[in-house]
């Protein structure tokens, strides 16, 4: 069994009022078992104020997460703010670990950080969270393969760092306090642990009338989209102009079915578009498979609480649940924002039971398992969606 407890503060200037309060609300909402680890999301001005390393380095636990653009706990959401999320156990095992920078490579780092966390454990862990930077190089299923190489059986939950910059650069990876722009913590839970895995999309009936086949791609470059350049393709429905996607349409997600894979589930992928290049490939923001077919999706602010409403309330109804991480698409903030950059965040607060600790982030992309199919997890990485790790 896990105990898990939901933490923040507000206070950005001060971190020994920002310590106490957090040590004030540990005290309050658990008491620690014999393993314990925090899962830290915060704004980047936490870093540059001290607050992060020093409440990294006082609390009673190993921490490690991301920075984000807004988040909620049970009792608030918020910008400017910073959350804990805390996993206590007797019977579960906690290790932490972090890859060298990746800008050069994944394979090669994420083995030697994982061998080195799991040095001295026989058994595959049950869970890993992960925390990924955010690398322009790399679309997130190149995580999600580098992942499945090392332990294929183990289910792969986490999120990309951003912040609320509109390029980005402010965002970090955090591991025991120290913050990274290209390095990857990630969390192995060993032992009795039993994880459930939620992912909410965008309402289906909001298909637009335009269908197509994948029929020229590599990772997340489509060069053909039936038998046509891909740009020529969007120009003639209409959704592209001047070399660029019309504004109108920039924010249109893709249901993508990735019939083609060799672990195909039947569970459709969200992604975004990123842009074209000079030859008219289109760039998505995940990999889009050769052979895959895709919708287009017409949605809103309201489309995106439907969603968030419905997944939570399935979680409401689960049985044995001690925690939830959520871990939603800054995309559906986008969508949103002309509401309040928190909207989504406090229809989550309101509709969850109060007696279930949760913590949930906006994420430059996600990961969560689609389905387990003969013990083994069919790990995905998504756009758009909001994915749920239930505990």
């Amino acid at each position: 069994m896990i105990r898990c407890a939901s933490l923040y503060t507000y206070e950005i200037d001060s971190p020994e009022n920002a310590l106490e309060e957090l040590k004030t609300q540990l005290d309050e909402k658990i008491t620690l078992l014999e393993h314990s680890v925090g899962i830290i999301m915060c704004h980047t001005d936490f870093i540059g104020t001290g607050v992060l390393k020093h409440i990294s380095e006082n609390l009673p636990f190993d921490s490690i997460g991301v920075t984000t653009s807004a988040q909620a706990v049970n009792d608030t959401a918020g910008e400017l703010i910073l959350t804990v999320f805390v996993l206590s156990s007797d019977s579960v095992r906690f290790r932490v670990g972090i890859t060298e920078d990746l800008e050069d490579d994944i394979d090669a780092p994420l083995k030697e950080a994982y061998d080195g966390a799991s040095k001295g454990i026989s058994e595959t862990p049950g869970l890993a969270l992960v925390f990924l930077p955010l690398l322009l190089k790399y679309a997130g299923d190149a995580y999600v393969d580098a992942w499945r190489r090392i332990t294929p059986n183990t289910p792969v939950f986490g999120t990309i760092a951003i912040d609320d910059t509109i390029t980005f650069e402010g965002s970090r990876t955090i591991f025991k306090g120290e913050s990274y722009k290209a390095s990857m913590p990630f969390l192995l839970c060993y032992g009795d642990i039993n994880p459930r895995f939620l992912v909410g999309t965008l309402p289906e009936d909001k298909a637009m009338p335009y269908r197509g086949e994948i029929t020229k791609s590599h990772g997340p470059y489509v060069k053909e989209i039936n038998n046509c350049n891909a740009y020529q393709y969007f120009e003639s429905i209409g959704f592209a102009r001047d070399g660029t996607f019309a504004e109108m349409f920039i924010l249109v997600p893709f249901v993508i079915d990735q019939k083609g894979r060799a672990d195909y589930d039947g569970v459709p992928v969200m992604r975004g578009h990123a842009a074209f290049t000079e030859n008219g490939t289109a760039i998505f923001r995940g990999a889009v498979d050769e052979g895959s077919t895709f919708t287009m999706l017409k949605c809103g602010p309201d489309d995106v609480l439907t969603t968030t409403r419905q997944k939570i309330g399935q979680i409401n109804n689960m049985d044995g649940v001690n925690g939830a991480l959520m871990f939603p698409c800054i995309a559906r903030q986008m969508l949103t924002m002309r509401k309040s950059p928190v909207y989504e965040l406090k229809a989550a607060k309101d509709v969850i039971d109060h007696n279930i600790p949760f913590m949930m982030g906006y994420a430059g992309g996600e990961v969560c398992p689609t389905s387990v199919r003969d013990g083994v997890p069919t790990n995905r990485f998504h756009n758009y969606s909001l994915v749920i790790l239930v505990i």
